[in-house]
């Protein structure tokens, strides 16, 4: 009689792999992995602005450099576009039709040219804006850097135009009797004030042109209507005193009105303070701060969206 062994052989199962059930975000998790291009949190985004701070100052210097660079007279036209958009109002509207009754024509000309050069700050900021991710969707296609980087470049741009401007403002001020004396320094509140309100427009705007490029069309004649009701060529409160006190509140509280009055308030001397809406300087620094973090806010909450699609 014979034995017969047989062999049993014994199966072994690894053990379960502790990724085992996790979904691809977990996955990524586990690994440090994330999302190219995700947004970060807000504090984050700051800091990452603060630190291309020197590439934003650096890139309003170059546009602003570029802007003419085609032009014989080159960046002379900072300076010669306000003064002859000033002419051209003047012509119309002063001589014309008689847009700075209420107002002696040596304050009506320095009026009138303050608020062509301040207008011209936030309405070129805006047009800027709307541009500012539509514009540069190769380089914003192209590196990782925060984009609002782009946008408050571009009100920087604007700011340095004006400056360059204001030499001219200021000729023209003095050649009307407005000597320099301490109100001038108001000059610098303003705006600063001014430049805040600015920035957060572009950022506002640069993601409504980033998602309707169209808007950039539409853009001059919403900038125009609000030149026209922002008393750029005339006084307020002198043309609207056969109307309701509410319409002309409206107009003199709008943001574009607030910072040309103060202006014109700094720098002409008989443009005193009758002529300025009750708490202006509160108005006018509440449009800063809700424009620059509302505006900035906005802009955040699309950053991972911009320059896709």
């Amino acid at each position: 009689m014979s034995e017969t062994t047989h062999d049993v052989g014994v199966v072994v199962t690894a053990p379960p792999s502790p990724e085992e059930g996790l979904t691809a975000a977990q996955l990524a998790a586990r690994y440090g992995l994330a999302v190219s291009g995700a947004r970060p949190p807000l504090g984050e985004y700051v800091r990452q602005l603060w630190g291309r701070r020197h590439f934003i100052m650096a890139f309003s210097r170059a546009k602003l450099a570029s802007q003419y660079s085609q032009a014989k007279l080159g960046q002379l036209w900072q300076v010669a576009t306000p003064l002859l958009n000033a002419a051209v109002y003047f012509a119309i509207f002063g001589l014309l039709l008689d847009a700075g009754r209420g107002l002696e024509k040596d304050v009506y000309i320095p009026f009138l040219v303050t608020g062509v050069f301040v207008f011209m700050f936030t309405q070129s900021s805006v047009m800027s804006g709307v541009r500012a991710i539509s514009g540069n969707l190769g380089l914003v296609r192209a590196l990782h850097f925060p984009r609002a980087s782009l946008p408050i470049s571009f009100a920087l741009q604007q700011l340095q135009q004006l400056l360059y401007s204001m030499l001219v403002l200021f000729l023209v001020v003095i050649g009307s009797g407005s000597y320099p004396d301490a109100s001038w320094a108001l000059v610098v509140p303003v705006l600063i004030l001014q430049f805040c309100f600015n920035s957060g427009l572009a950022l506002i705007f640069a993601r409504a042109g980033a998602k309707t490029p169209d808007l950039a069309q539409l853009m001059p004649f919403v900038m125009r209507t609000w030149m026209y009701a922002s008393g750029v060529m005339f006084s307020i409160p002198v043309f609207l005193a056969d109307k309701p006190q509410w319409v002309a509140n409206i107009l003199q509280w709008n943001p574009a009105a607030i910072y040309m009055d103060l202006m014109r308030f700094a720098l002409i001397e008989e443009y005193g303070a009758e002529n300025l809406p009750a708490h202006v300087w509160a108005v006018a620094g509440g449009w800063a701060v809700v424009f620059a973090i509302g505006g900035f806010v906005y802009f955040w909450q699309a950053e991972e969206r911009y320059g896709r699609g």
